[in-house]
This record gives C-alpha cells, sequence and structure tokens, in this order.
C-alpha cells in the first residue's frame, strides 16, 4: 500500500508540474492565456477534491481507497494534459 505522505506527494507534484507548463505556455502564447487559466483554474479543483478524499473518515477498505485516489489523480491529470497540449 502506497502511503498516505507519498499519495500526497504524487498529488501534489502532478497537478503542480501541470501548472507550471500552463503558466510555461502563457509566456510563450500570451494569447491563450484564458484557456490556460481555465486549466490551472481545474487543476486546483482536482486537487482539493483528491486531498479531501484522501482525508476522508471512515474508510473501510483504505488500500482500495487509496489506489482509487492515485487511479483518479492520473485520469484527470491525463485528460489536463491532453487539453494544454490542444493548446
Amino acid at each position: 500500500m502506497a502511503s498516505v505522505k507519498n499519495l500526497k506527494k504524487d498529488i501534489n507534484y502532478t497537478l503542480g508540474d501541470i501548472i507550471e507548463e500552463c503558466y510555461i505556455a502563457q509566456m510563450l502564447t500570451p494569447e491563450n492565456s484564458k484557456k490556460t487559466e481555465a486549466i490551472i483554474d481545474e487543476a486546483i479543483e482536482i486537487f482539493d477534491v483528491l486531498i479531501e478524499k484522501l482525508h476522508a473518515k471512515g474508510v473501510e477498505d483504505k488500500k482500495a481507497h487509496y489506489k482509487a485516489i492515485n487511479t483518479e489523480l492520473e485520469i484527470k491529470a491525463n485528460a489536463l494534459v491532453e487539453k494544454l497540449n490542444k493548446i
């Protein structure tokens, strides 16, 4: 089972890297700043939701719960990267 500490780091680093790429895209193509701002806002919302799920109390099967959070992170992060690549 992945530790909560490592899962928090994965969430933070993954979404942080996506946000950083959005800022780089804004510098390179300022005309697309509204699109990249929307991706940044979505990444922050995803971060908040995943951290809230991570700290949920009363979870019966913690291993499955953490694995589901990790899978959700991968799916949503890939979707954000695809959106960023289309810009």
